[in-house]
């Protein structure tokens, strides 16, 4: 009977603890930082809206990185006329950027962004990190690319390399087909991730070919010594460059092996960039949020973000305009 009797406190006993860490569990638990965000109405295709055509994919062969080769797409958007000079936005991680059932969907922004003239007309390319032939190409399936293609290399190592792919190899292949301004005003490149750390490096090596730069949850931090761009910013001459951050308090957070090295503390990295470029006088903005390390955030914030950056477009004030003061309307081909 003592057994028996004892046995069957144990189970309240336990019964009870159980229910007391139930009760810590849901005291001590989190909402998931990425739940707060939703894509808004920029980010859908809308009817009456001219939608542009996404030509490709293309390959690229690279001399920059010998053996490999990069995969794009281009969008055009229906406003586009070929006997005018066009605007360019390139982003990187271009299969993620234009994937229609993802966070950023940037082809069905610029399609209302631009019949709203909100940013001009402009060519959009979505180019895929460097790959060798055997390698797999990077896919809403296959992944970003990290540790099966020449992403890490290309995109994190703070040199002119990745610059020079982008203007001297895509930019090229572009001016066959495209009509493409030669103002770099009218030039932006942007990505996320180390696809973001990638767009800055690229207007910064070449600030003569792009000066818009579009950066969610950069990785500016020492994947290959990418933090070096806060000291490099403060150290040199101000560039005739615009930025954009975006990121999240719940980015990667610097965490490794157990020990906090904040080299790799993405949020930190990104506000010691921003406070760089405010104390030298860039032309620069961002928005932090609540997010983890991807794109919910930024997909909410991205055409706030191209609104922002190409704000600058060319507007009539003529009260007579009609044109002006109506949609942007394809043009028949």
């Amino acid at each position: 009977m003592k057994k028996f009797a004892s046995y069957g406190i144990g189970i309240v006993l336990g019964a009870l603890a159980m229910v007391a860490v139930s009760q810590v569990t849901k005291q001590n638990a989190r909402p998931n930082p990425d739940s707060q965000y939703r894509l808004g109405p920029d980010s859908f295709p809308h009817d009456g809206v001219p939608k542009g055509e996404i030509r490709g994919p293309y390959t690229l062969p690279c001399n920059i990185y010998p053996g490999t080769q990069h995969t794009y797409w281009v969008y055009v958007p229906a406003q586009y006329d070929p006997k005018i000079p066009t605007a360019l936005m390139v982003y990187q991680d271009g299969q993620a950027f234009k994937d229609e059932n993802a966070d950023i969907r940037a082809q069905n922004v610029m399609d209302n962004l631009i019949y709203r003239r909100e940013i001009p007309v402009m060519i959009g390319v979505f180019i895929n990190p460097g790959r060798t032939p055997e390698q797999t190409e990077p896919s809403p399936k296959a992944g970003w690319g990290d540790g099966f293609t020449n992403r890490g290399v290309e995109y994190n190592t703070p040199n002119d390399k990745y610059a020079r792919i982008i203007t001297e190899e895509l930019l090229p292949a572009l001016e066959k087909d495209y009509n493409i301004s030669k103002d770099p005003e009218m030039r932006g490149i942007g990505g996320s991730s180390s696809g973001a750390i990638a767009a800055f490096m690229v207007a910064w090596e070449r600030p003569n070919e792009f000066r818009k730069v579009l950066s969610n949850v950069g990785s500016f931090t020492n994947i290959h010594g990418g933090d070096v761009y806060t000291e490099r910013v403060l150290k040199s001459r101000k560039k005739p460059i615009r930025v954009f951050l975006c990121d999240g308090r719940n980015d990667n957070r610097g965490m490794r092996g157990g020990k906090y090295d904040e080299r790799w503390d993405w949020f930190l990295q990104n506000v010691r960039l921003m406070k760089a470029l405010t104390k030298k006088g860039y032309d620069v903005n961002y928005t932090f949020g609540m997010n983890n390390h991807g794109q919910k955030f930024g997909g909410l914030a991205f055409p706030e973000m191209m609104r922002w950056l190409w704000r600058d477009g060319p507007v009539s004030t003529d009260p007579t305009d009609m044109v002006e003061r109506g949609f942007r309307e394809a043009v028949p081909h």
